[in-house]
């Protein structure tokens, strides 16, 4: 099978490309790395392992009503939640009006209704503005394959705390080879109180945060245990293998 290129768009500060590959569509931004992935055959499901990753959340918000996702991608995590749980609101902030063009375009994601709204805003503007506003933020900020450092500073996860309703949860996708990781790691526990857990995920490099707004994570995760197989059912993820292979933070540690 060969790599069929379905579209590409290239301005002075950005290139999205969209191609095609043994029935899995991708979205690349200038580099090789792929910031998002679909399997033609089932575009509704989470084709990477670190977006299946990203919604261990469930472990802490199981019926999240507001969901706030920074940075789109080809859309994969808004189809997915709103596949399965079609109730809840769902916003998602996008610097690039491209990139949400390709997602429109190659990747189905829906167009806005009552349910689901994409804003193309800078993340690091939006989120400080909202405070309270979502029980889950997705954070996924990258650019070109690099993380994007305005949307990595002690000040946006403090900002990412203050727009969390309590209880609410922020999951983080960090590239373990960074060479920032550490500090990224280190701002997150800082900012969260030490409530920050993490998984890397199987021959990847992608390194799962979740930081939790409020105290005794360990003993909400704990307690989460004995829904995990029944709510990872409804929403077809392995939740019990995610609760096992969190591990949580040591303040001061990456």
């Amino acid at each position: 099978m060969f790599r069929k290129r379905l579209s590409k768009f290239v301005q002075s500060d950005s290139t999205v490309e969209v191609v095609e590959e043994r029935g899995v569509r991708s979205l690349h931004l200038g580099t090789g790395a792929i910031q998002s992935s679909m399997r033609i055959s089932r575009p509704w499901d989470l084709e990477l392992a670190y977006t299946r990753a990203m919604m261990a959340f469930l472990l802490f918000v199981p019926v999240p009503a507001e969901v706030l996702m920074i940075g789109l991608g080809g859309g994969s995590l808004a189809k997915y939640i709103r596949k399965h749980r079609p109730q809840t609101r769902i916003k998602v902030v996008e610097i690039n009006p491209e990139v949400v063009s390709a997602a429109r375009s190659h990747f189905f994601l829906p167009p806005d209704d009552e349910h689901l709204k994409v804003l193309i805003k800078d993340g690091s503007v939006y989120v400080p503005a909202h405070p309270h506003s979502a029980d889950v933020i997705l954070l996924d900020g990258y650019d070109a394959g690099n993380q994007v450092e305005s949307l990595a500073t002690l000040e946006f996860y403090l900002a990412c705390r203050q727009a969390l309703k309590p209880g609410g949860v922020l999951s983080v996708n960090l590239w373990g080879q960074d060479s920032g990781f550490a500090d990224y790691f280190s701002r997150l526990v800082d900012a969260f109180d030490g409530q920050v857990c993490s998984m890397p995920i199987q021959g990847k490099n992608n390194i799962v945060v979740l930081a939790l707004n409020g105290e005794g994570g360990p003993a909400r995760l704990e307690k989460a245990l004995a829904n995990a197989v029944k709510s990872g059912k409804h929403w077809s993820l392995d939740l019990l293998h995610y609760a096992r292979g969190f591990r949580w933070a040591e303040k001061g540690k990456a």
